[in-house]
């Protein structure tokens, strides 16, 4: 705000362009002076014509200096103000028609006074008219800019915490298989390198072609294939030739994924049942994944909790890149756990 501020409390005539501006305008204004002082027979009416306009600029600057320090801490339109100082204009306009077509015969001096009374106020009224317009406009500018600023750091904030999350889940995984079943860390050893290969350097963009996601998707699946072994019973029902343009925000669908096969091996089947489903239709990419559960309300409070940052961090991205350009259904029925996600291509 203060930007805003300096900008426009700064002398009667503000900057070199409004001066430039000014003198521009001045000339129509002239001959619509010119025309107006001709009609109600005024003597000397090029010198009379060359003071209005004069008088006219001077009254527009004389508005936009008086109401700059209220106006500077507009952010929203003052209805009534600007619907009373708009009726002021109309209603001078129409007295100054209304006088040229009936001046007071005669009537030299007053017929003078009833034409630069309502011209000064029109000049005035509509300078601070133009200086609540401006500043205004120039308040919004700043606040969409903070805003902007603001949704930028906390996008880079929430993207810097997308590798640390997987690397944390995936080296618990593999200290637990180191345990119980070494001779698989070799194997996933290699698919992690690939996985933070596409985590690091490539999904840095705000948008990656979704093509590059679900190769890295598959990546993560066979990771967690190996890791799991036969005990996983995955469906995977991905539309082929998606269009290379199409673009998503990057490490925004394996967080579904990856909660998928962290909770559904809490289940005590024997089997852990995993589908995955995208789809593009219209404009829109739809997503949907599904995994079994074990006990409703260890699993409920799993999942909505997320263990860490990754279901809140997805989300908070989702409303500051896809802002009412998503639709997210998470539900749960007796044996799977269903989250549904839709968003508009970019």
């Amino acid at each position: 705000m203060n930007k805003i501020k300096s900008k426009t409390n700064n002398g009667f005539f503000g900057t070199k362009i409004y001066f430039v501006l000014a003198c521009l305008a001045a000339i129509p204004i002239y001959i619509a002076v010119k025309g107006y002082v001709e009609s109600i027979h005024v003597a000397n009416d090029d010198a009379v014509t060359f003071a209005a306009t004069v008088f006219f600029v001077l009254g527009i600057f004389t508005g936009r200096y008086i109401s700059q320090v209220w106006a500077s801490g507009l952010k929203s339109f003052p209805k009534e103000v600007l619907f009373g100082l708009s009726c002021v204009v109309i209603a001078s306009v129409a007295w100054l028609f209304f006088h040229a077509d009936f001046p007071l015969r005669g009537r030299t001096a007053i017929n003078l006074l009833l034409f630069w009374v309502p011209f000064l106020i029109i000049s005035i009224v509509l300078g601070i008219l133009i200086k609540v317009v401006h500043a205004v406009t120039q308040n919004q500018l700043l606040d969409a800019q903070s805003h902007a600023a603001h949704s930028e750091s906390e996008l880079n904030l929430l993207q810097s915490q997308l590798s640390p999350h997987f690397l944390f889940n995936t080296l618990n995984n593999l200290y637990g298989l180191s345990i119980s079943d070494h001779e698989k860390i070799p194997p996933l050893l290699l698919k992690l390198s690939e996985l933070l290969r596409y985590s690091v350097y490539d999904a840095s963009e705000v948008y990656v072609p979704l093509n590059n996601e679900l190769a890295y998707i598959k990546n993560y699946i066979d990771f967690e294939q190996i890791r799991i072994g036969d005990r996983l019973v995955l469906n995977i029902d991905i539309e082929e030739l998606i269009d290379p343009e199409i673009k998503v925000a990057p490490m925004l669908l394996i967080v579904f994924i990856e909660n998928a096969f962290k909770h559904s091996k809490n289940t005590a089947s024997a089997e852990i049942f995993v589908d995955i489903t995208l789809r593009t239709w219209g404009n829109s990419v739809l997503f949907s994944v599904r995994n079994s559960y074990g006990q409703e309300q260890r699993e409920q409070a799993a999942l909505h909790n997320s263990g860490g940052i990754g279901l809140p961090n997805v989300i908070k991205r989702l409303q500051l890149l896809y802002p009412n350009a998503h639709d997210l259904n998470v539900r749960q029925d007796e044996r799977f756990y269903i989250v549904e996600l839709q968003l508009k291509m970019k």
